[in-house]
């Protein structure tokens, strides 16, 4: 029995998993929008469209926890009809169905005019661009592909987004252009795979071309790359970061391991001293460049002595940014077939140990940053504090500048200079000059 109901035919879009979902379920509330639907990201509403991930168990864990917890309230009468897309339901629709009938349809990640129809509203090819951004107004995702071609053994993207598709230069133009004259002042680059950019459009790897031309777009000021695989990285990239004010000193280049048995086995077509030699000629290309990279630890046959090989690399390196995963086994992937013999407090323990190497290096970088002054974006207030990044600091994921809001003003979205005062291992501290 129907008890109460919210208010009639308000979306609420709740986003789970990675920029990439952000971006997807930005596109789908700016159709839903200009389909004059009303429309809301992450608060109340009757209808209730989940953006999942299925990337790795946790993640998967999230989303069915949140395609519950909502099928709960719809039971209870708060939600009158649920719908699931992206990824989990993308690699899990039959299971989900059968396990948890209720939701009222599933889609995958290709299924946006489905999923639109089932809403009430039309696709409209005309939209290029126009996306509800849900993002600080100063910074927007720019997903410039979408799924992935390389062959890594752990890894289930492929089968959740497909082959790689690049996105013409022209429309990312318009769409950055659209971006900027509603306040947006810096890019963020995101795909499964920046370095493969083009190769499928243009039959070359063109993401410096795709970097000049956004440079030019007026209001853009800054540009940031995320997600560059290292196997075939177009080293031209660099001279275009080196030349172009507007492409940060900032490039995330995920790495996974160093071992070269492990490297191997993950199938990632380098091996430790390519991967070595890329990042040395990164610092001599772009010497101001700050590497973000991400490791798994605990993969499959991976031993103390890889382990401790891993340990020392990272030491060696003195990697600007570093995040650290511990494997998870996924089924259908090629590292499925092999034993999965870490035990999880093994690869929990590795992981905690490659965060405290890199808590100790990013203390001692951030200790040298004392007293210099850096151009600072200011994306929020938060309490007393006002909270800005540096060009080297991707939002979520990095560094944050604090600045006491009781002494000093900073305006929400401009960019400041701020002189560094103090700094822990993963905050910096200032004061505008």
């Amino acid at each position: 029995m129907r008890t109460k109901s919210l208010k009639k035919n308000k979306i609420n879009v709740v986003t789970l998993g990675c920029s990439k979902n952000v971006y997807d379920s930005e596109v789908l509330m700016g159709q839903l929008r200009a389909n004059n639907k009303e429309v809301a990201h992450e608060e109340e509403g009757n209808v209730v469209v989940i953006n999942t991930c299925g990337f790795i168990a946790n993640a998967k864990e999230e989303s069915v926890n949140t395609i519950l917890e909502y099928v709960q309230r719809k039971e209870a009468g708060d939600v009158d009809k649920v719908f699931v897309t992206g990824c989990l339901s993308e690699r899990y629709k039959p299971d989900l169905e059968k396990e948890i009938p209720n939701v009222d349809a599933y889609f995958g990640t290709t299924d946006l005019p489905n999923l639109l129809k089932a809403l009430g509203a039309d696709y409209k090819h005309e939209l290029i661009g126009e996306r509800l951004t849900t993002t600080p107004k100063n910074y927007a995702y720019l997903k410039i592909a979408e799924g992935c071609d390389r062959p890594c053994s752990f890894c289930a993207i492929p089968l959740m987004r497909g082959k790689h598709r690049s996105t013409p230069i022209e429309d990312l133009v318009k769409e950055a252009e659209k971006l900027a004259a509603n306040g947006v002042k810096e890019l963020i680059l995101i795909a499964q795979d920046l370095t493969y950019y083009g190769l499928d459009l243009y039959k070359k790897r063109n993401l410096a071309e795709l970097l000049q031309a956004l440079a030019q777009v007026e209001g853009i000021e800054w540009i940031r790359l995320h997600y560059a695989f290292p196997t075939g990285f177009p080293m031209d990239v660099l001279e275009v970061m080196r030349n172009e004010p507007k492409i940060c000193n900032y490039i995330d280049i995920p790495l996974q391991h160093i071992s070269d048995n492990i490297l191997k086995s993950m199938r990632r077509g380098t091996t430790q001293a390519k991967t070595t030699k890329l990042l040395q000629d990164f610092r001599v290309a772009v010497p101001e460049m700050a590497i973000r990279t991400t490791l798994i630890v605990g993969y499959p046959g991976e031993t103390e002595e890889d382990f401790e090989t891993l340990k020392q690399w990272v030491r060696d390196m003195r990697f600007e940014r570093l995040g650290c995963f511990t494997y998870s086994h996924e089924e259908n992937t090629h590292a499925y077939q092999l034993e999965d013999d870490v035990p999880e407090d093994v690869k929990q323990e590795r992981a905690n140990a490659i965060m405290e190497i890199q808590s100790q290096i990013s203390w001692e970088l951030n200790q040298e940053k004392i007293g210099k002054t850096f151009c600072c974006i200011i994306d929020r207030k938060e309490g007393n504090h006002f909270i800005g990044r540096t060009e080297f600091d991707s939002p979520d994921v990095d560094n944050e500048v604090l600045i006491d809001a009781t002494k000093h003003y900073v305006k929400i979205g401009d960019f400041t200079n701020i002189k560094i005062t103090d700094a822990s291992d993963y905050d910096l501290f200032g004061e505008p000059v």
